[in-house]
């Protein structure tokens, strides 16, 4: 039985690769984020030519989900990415969050007091694979190594 909502976070995240800003690595990503009451938020990997200043595509969406005031409310993302061709974007092989997402993706896990699932796609989205964040990123640090609960 395919997972509906991934195949749904996927299909978002495919078009919004489409905008991906990146023409120094011509690797293009795109994000969907699942909210608590089914809203879908979109990101883009959008590049900057110092590099350091690059925005990964998670990052963006889960930037804008806080600007809605949601970040406690991320239930699920999915994610691919591929090299930009004339044709779309390329590449068969499932990409997963950096590390930097991994821990933004921790963040809004520890304000929601949930297991964040993460679906990983390949560049078309035929394959996709479907983690817990737990697994993704183990002994995260977060809010609680902080004192903060």
């Amino acid at each position: 039985m395919e997972d509906v909502a991934g195949r749904v976070l996927i299909d978002h995240a495919l078009e919004a690769a489409k905008n991906a800003h990146a023409p120094y690595s011509k690797f293009g990503v795109g994000a969907a984020v699942l909210l608590e009451d089914g809203t879908i938020v979109p990101g883009t990997n959008f590049e900057n030519a110092s590099y350091g200043l690059s925005l990964c595509a998670e990052t963006v969406a889960l930037a804008a989900t806080n600007v809605a005031g949601r970040f406690k409310d991320v239930v699920a993302i999915g994610i691919v990415g591929g090299a930009i061709t004339k044709t779309g974007l390329e590449g068969d092989t499932p990409i997963y969050p950096c590390g930097r997402c991994r821990q933004i993706l921790n963040e809004a896990a520890d304000m929601g007091r949930r297991d964040i699932t993460v679906y990983c796609g390949s560049a078309d989205g035929a394959i996709v694979r479907r983690h817990l964040l737990s697994e993704l990123l183990p002994f995260a640090f977060g809010p609680g190594d902080l004192g903060i609960s």
